[in-house]
């Protein structure tokens, strides 16, 4: 039986796997384990696949020569080879200079070959099934074929999708649900949460229970959770109740906490405000959703913003009636800045209605800046990306360089940014969109 001699890889192949790791590989801001560098790398080669398909195709059709450029392949395999292990090289130099800024251990060739276990298959698995794919649709010619992708489309719209977005919805209520055995309730009545508070223990979320069982415990907690009344306007007059209740208004200083997508509030936020204001100071935050920052972000912005924008109101007309009100200031990190931030028309009406307020991590950096402190690390891909990265460089101004900053490239940074996105909150402390006590202590006064 005569075996089947190797075939070198075509030129636009070669090209192809070479463009797409190269691209991959580019510097990005924060350190990657070898499974998520592998998912980038076999994304971008794929994506490079398929167009390198589809220009064949294309000059096939216009009857361009391309078997003219079958001697050119070994040539080009060796190019893409060589290209390959060039960017391998400065990716390793890369990636050691940010993990010594960020005290983390440097790769070397075992992170290679684990990310290299991880790609290849990836890659293979993906490529053999669009080929199965074009295979079937050559089987069913292409009347049937457009039929069954419309009906598999239709079927996906009807079934498969409502039935995915209700079983996140039921999988973020579940984890929003759960009694941490590890987790106390206080029972200091200067928590929400405590047996003497209008909001019970289970209503506050899981972040919520979290937030009021912090330390230290001289300072006024006030949380209400999605749970803990049954719409937006009765959360917010509970927030005041309990604000009453724990005497936070009797505190000289009281900072409305915007709640990232989750509910969470950062502990070591509220340490460092407890820090700044020596303990004289009520916190108060309200949960607006259940659900990630990033799904928050894209499906319920309106939401954070609209909870922020009512729990401050009610607040400042309060505090308005008093003889003696105490200082009001603002805080919010990631989406939470965001929501913070639309309170305010413009930097004078937060410098007008505010002593000080804080934005830590603002995405994109859209807040407004006046007399508030803004934390941005220069390694936080939350504050870079924007769609606008695809072609315009990112404004730094104003971030902390607590890491070596990448050049910006026209797309590839932008690839490398949303990359970077999904491991954020997993850098070392002070370093990605992770922030310290440093969100409470620096917030300004008047």
């Amino acid at each position: 039986m005569r075996q089947k001699a190797f075939r070198v890889p075509r030129v636009s192949t070669s090209a192809a796997l070479a463009g797409g790791t190269v691209a991959s590989l580019a510097p990005g801001l924060l350190p990657r384990t070898p499974s998520a560098q592998a998912i980038l790398t076999s994304l971008l080669v794929l994506i490079a696949l398929a167009v390198a398909g589809l220009i064949r195709m294309a000059l096939r059709s216009l009857r361009f020569g391309v078997r003219q450029l079958v001697r050119l392949r070994v040539v080009a395999a060796v190019a893409a080879i060589l290209l390959v292990g060039a960017a391998m090289g400065y990716a390793e130099h890369w990636q050691n200079e940010l993990r010594a800024a960020m005290g983390v251990g440097g790769i070397g060739p075992w992170y290679w070959a684990q990310w290299l276990v991880w790609t290849v298959p990836l890659v293979v698995v993906v490529v053999l099934i669009a080929r199965g794919v074009r295979w079937v649709v050559r089987r069913l010619g292409r009347v049937r074929s457009v039929a069954a992708g419309a009906a598999l489309l239709v079927a996906a719209q009807l079934v498969i999708v409502p039935s995915i977005v209700e079983w996140r919805k039921s999988a973020y209520a579940s984890a929003n649900s759960y009694l941490d055995p590890g987790l106390a309730q206080p029972d200091s009545p200067a928590r929400s949460g405590s047996p003497v508070s209008m909001a019970s223990w289970p209503s506050l979320g899981a972040e919520g229970r979290k937030f009021v069982a912090g330390t230290p415990a001289r300072t006024v907690r006030v949380y209400v959770g999605l749970n803990s009344a049954p719409d937006l306007d009765s959360r917010v007059a509970l927030a005041i109740r309990e604000l009453e209740r724990t005497g936070g208004f009797e505190r000289h200083h009281l900072v409305v906490t915007v709640p990232t997508g989750s509910g969470w509030i950062d502990g070591d936020a509220a340490k460092g405000l407890d820090t700044r204001f020596g303990g004289d100071v009520a916190l108060a935050g309200l949960q607006y959703s259940d659900a990630p920052s990033w799904v928050t972000f894209v499906f319920g912005r309106h939401a954070a913003e609209e909870s922020a924008r009512r729990l401050f109101q009610a607040v400042e007309q309060r505090i308005s009636t008093m003889p003696h009100p105490p200082k009001l200031y603002i805080y919010g990190q990631s989406l939470g800045a965001l929501g913070g931030s639309s309170v305010f028309r413009d930097d004078a009406d937060e410098d007008a209605r505010t002593c000080g307020a804080l934005w830590a991590g603002p995405p994109a950096g859209q807040v407004h800046h006046g007399r508030a402190t803004v934390l941005a690390n220069a390694s936080d891909p939350v504050v870079r990306w924007s769609p606008s990265l695809l072609w315009r460089a990112p404004d730094l101004t104003g971030t902390r360089p607590d890491a070596p900053v990448p050049q910006w490239f026209p797309v590839l940074s932008f690839l490398q940014t949303t990359a970077d996105l999904l491991g954020a909150l997993n850098a070392p402390s002070g370093h990605g969109h992770r922030y310290g006590t440093d969100q409470g202590t620096v917030l300004p006064d008047c």
